[in-house]
């Protein structure tokens, strides 16, 4: 089924910092690692110089390892790999980490219109996206509506008291399109307990930063020009006590008969998107839902996106396809928060 490393998307780079804070005292901490089908990076600033780096590393190796214990699909023995595996009608307790996290991927599902859903695992392989799965042609209407009848978030899960029913015993839930951003919220929350109050964590492109850079700012974060061939920044945006992630469709694709396929699929057609949106970044107030959001108002597309965007006061910034602008072939649509956060 669906490969994490082919939904992860790191589409951002960190500005480059100084280090002044080393000037100063301060011990500047770098731990880094693998988790979830991807990487991540983690910067914090000590201002006691009292953490041993390996405590820390411990502690974070620790939390995320949890983490994929509740969330991971390629663990036969994980919270959500039973889950898969169950009949339907079966009904299984679950963490309350993990129930928390399909409680807001059930709200963003909802408030999206099913834009978001973590049941679309069976369309995405259709289409060639998954693990070991490639195609340079269509699948059939048959075959798109044999996947689908697989997939709907809400015709396949039912939440109960700490526990999931299973409605459709051949759906299966993947986390990708939230699960690291929980990742993220989850070390942020190793960073508190440490006493750290300046840091950001990263994983697969999701992130959350808290108080300031080692520069003494807000860590700047550049987004990616949406483009294949070249990892350009196309803004630089401050992020504090916030988390972001970026969706893109320009990493995995393909072409067939002069058009373009990519592995966002929208799980009410069945099929991939095909408006002019190719990324889309989100700010707010912690790493799931930014992770969540991001991929449904790129599964929308900025015309009902910002709409959303500006109805639930979400900082959002849309970058479009724009053939008419000869420098960079993209134009950039901000919500009215994330024009605020950035003025």
């Amino acid at each position: 089924m669906s490969n994490p490393l082919l939904l992860s998307r790191r589409s951002f780079m960190v500005m480059p910092l100084a280090l002044a804070a080393c000037k100063k005292g301060w011990s500047v901490l770098e731990l880094s690692g693998l988790t979830m089908g991807t990487s991540y990076s983690i910067t914090a600033i000590d201002h006691s110089k009292e953490v041993k780096q390996a405590d820390l590393q411990a502690a974070v190796d620790t939390a995320l390892a949890r983490v994929n214990t509740q969330m991971s699909n390629w663990d036969a023995t994980s919270e959500i790999s039973r889950f898969n595996a169950a009949s339907a009608g079966e009904t299984l307790s679950v963490s309350p980490e993990l129930f928390h996290v399909m409680q807001a991927a059930s709200d963003v599902h909802a408030a999206s219109g099913g834009g978001f859903d973590v049941t679309v695992g069976a369309l995405i392989d259709l289409w060639g996206f998954g693990a070991g799965h490639t195609r340079t042609d269509m699948p059939s209407d048959s075959d798109i509506a044999q996947a689908m009848a697989c997939c709907g978030q809400s015709q396949s899960v039912e939440l109960g008291n700490g526990s999931f029913t299973k409605l459709k015993s051949e759906s299966e839930i993947y986390l990708s399109s939230i699960g690291k951003g929980f990742g993220v919220d989850q070390v942020a929350a190793v960073m508190k307990d440490f006493g750290i109050t300046d840091y950001m964590v990263e994983i697969g492109g999701d992130l959350y930063t808290a108080g300031k850079n080692p520069d003494g700012q807000a860590w700047r974060i550049g987004i990616e020009t949406p483009q294949s061939f070249d990892r350009g920044v196309m803004k630089v945006v401050g992020v504090s006590d916030m988390g972001m992630a970026t969706s893109g469709d320009y990493r995995n694709f393909f072409d067939y008969d002069g058009k373009r396929y990519s592995h966002i699929i929208d799980a009410t057609t069945g099929r991939p998107v095909t408006h002019d949106t190719a990324s889309v970044t989100v700010l707010t107030e912690n790493a799931m839902l930014a992770d969540a959001w991001a991929t449904a108002l790129l599964v929308l597309g900025r015309e009902r996106g910002l709409e959303i965007a500006n109805e639930r006061e979400m900082a959002v910034l849309f970058i479009d396809r724009d053939a008419g602008n000869t420098t960079s072939g993209f134009k950039t649509i901000a919500s009215e928060r994330f024009a605020a956060l950035t003025a």
